[in-house]
């Protein structure tokens, strides 16, 4: 895959992150709690699939997206602990909800 390539498709999953964190918050105001949880979690999977990119790994699975993101940047220091967890309990409340 070219550069211009790659980089377009990590622009787009940015968008898309903010896009969807926009529909949690709406979700949130109207007490949509499994629809804002889901949002919350697409918005950081967009996110980490854009930070996946930017480092040439992909994975067709969400296992294997937070797989990546755990090993190689949250037990690496890269991205906090603490932000690795919050997005380790979104895809858990994700399933749940769904």
């Amino acid at each position: 895959m070219n550069e211009d390539h790659r980089n377009d498709i990590i622009k787009y999953r940015i968008e898309r992150s903010k896009e969807t964190y926009r529909e949690a918050i709406l979700m949130s105001r109207e007490n949509h709690w499994n629809a804002c949880a889901n949002r919350l979690y697409y918005s950081c999977f967009y996110a980490v699939t854009a930070l996946l990119q930017k480092h040439d790994m992909t994975s067709g699975k969400h296992t294997g997206v937070k797989s990546f993101f755990n090993q190689y940047f949250v037990k690496t220091n890269i991205v906090s602990k603490e932000n690795g967890k919050l997005y380790n309990r979104l895809f858990d409340a994700r399933q749940e909800g769904d």
